[in-house]
């Protein structure tokens, strides 16, 4: 926390809690016409769980499950708004951490299920969000993160 900045915060802040809000206002006029339809945001495993050296993301990713929320209230019942949370996934954004095994292999550890996610764990769990087999659901945070935000399997 003491290294970052208030660019720091201004930047994740304004990529994923406004950028959503954007992507949203931006949806609306197509979202408004027809039978409306489903929106699905990106948190993080990490806003529920506290994790260290997360401040900054996890502030920003909170305002956007803030947002799933207020939206999923507000929209209803024409359109459906869920969140899709992830751990620590193996993407070009994660590369830091990820492209060191040792790291990689230490952090799936601490998963249930212990293993790195995919970038296709979270698009299946979107890709079923807005579909018609989710059509009774809405206003959702959830994990796709192998067990981390809610088993402690390891002593």
């Amino acid at each position: 926390m003491a290294k970052l900045t208030d660019a720091d915060f201004e930047t994740d802040f304004r990529i994923n809690a406004l950028g959503a809000a954007k992507a949203v206002q931006a949806a609306l006029p197509a979202l408004r016409t027809g039978n409306g339809g489903p929106i699905v945001l990106f948190s993080t495993v990490a806003v529920a769980q506290g994790f260290a050296a997360h401040a900054s993301i996890a502030m920003a990713k909170g305002a956007v499950e803030g947002l799933t929320l207020a939206l999923a209230a507000e929209f209803a019942p024409k359109v459906r708004v869920n969140a899709v949370a992830p751990s620590l996934t193996r993407t070009n954004l994660a590369r830091s951490l990820t492209a060191n095994e040792a790291v990689a292999t230490g952090i799936a550890q601490m998963h249930a299920l212990p293993r790195l996610g995919e970038g296709a764990d979270s698009g299946a769990l979107a890709a079923f969000l807005i579909s018609d087999e989710a059509s009774w659901i809405t206003g959702q945070i959830i994990g796709v993160d192998g067990g981390r935000s809610t088993l402690r399997t390891k002593g």
